[in-house]
């Protein structure tokens, strides 16, 4: 009976990790006109760590070109991924978003959409107290 138990509990928890795994990668959004180029770099790590950086170059701004930087953790449910950021451990003079609150949807096509309809692999941001975060979509590279 302990063994039938410890057989269970793994296959749960490999089948926990596999999910997780599917949202793993690098998503990336340009924004660009004559006067300004705005971008977005997410990296989700595979052990529930993130990494974003945004770059902006606006012409006329200021100051006219910036980095801002954010890391965390991560946990996923469903196809939502929630975000947090510890004041401690992860913000400092580099790292300054602090994306707690932060919740983005995880959209890919469904498996069973036999169509020729393409769908882009993405995440859209639903929540976040970093105001220009909301509504944003980044798209898997």
């Amino acid at each position: 009976m302990r063994l039938l138990i410890t057989v269970l509990l793994f296959l749960l928890k490999l089948n926990l990790s596999a999910q997780s795994n599917q949202f793993v990668g690098d998503y990336t959004r340009s924004l660009s006109s004559e006067n300004h180029k705005i971008e977005y770099k997410l990296t989700l790590n595979p052990y529930g760590t993130f990494e974003f950086h945004s770059y902006s170059n606006i012409q006329g701004g200021n100051p006219e070109e910036g980095n801002l930087y954010g890391k965390g953790k991560l946990s996923a449910k469903d196809n939502l991924i929630t975000f947090s950021s510890d004041k401690k451990t992860d913000l400092d003079q580099k790292y300054t978003l602090d994306f707690t609150n932060s919740t983005a949807r995880f959209i890919v096509k469904n498996p069973r959409d036999k169509s020729d309809k393409i769908v882009k692999t993405k995440l859209q941001f639903l929540e976040s107290e970093i105001f220009w975060m909301r509504r944003i979509d980044i798209f898997k590279s």
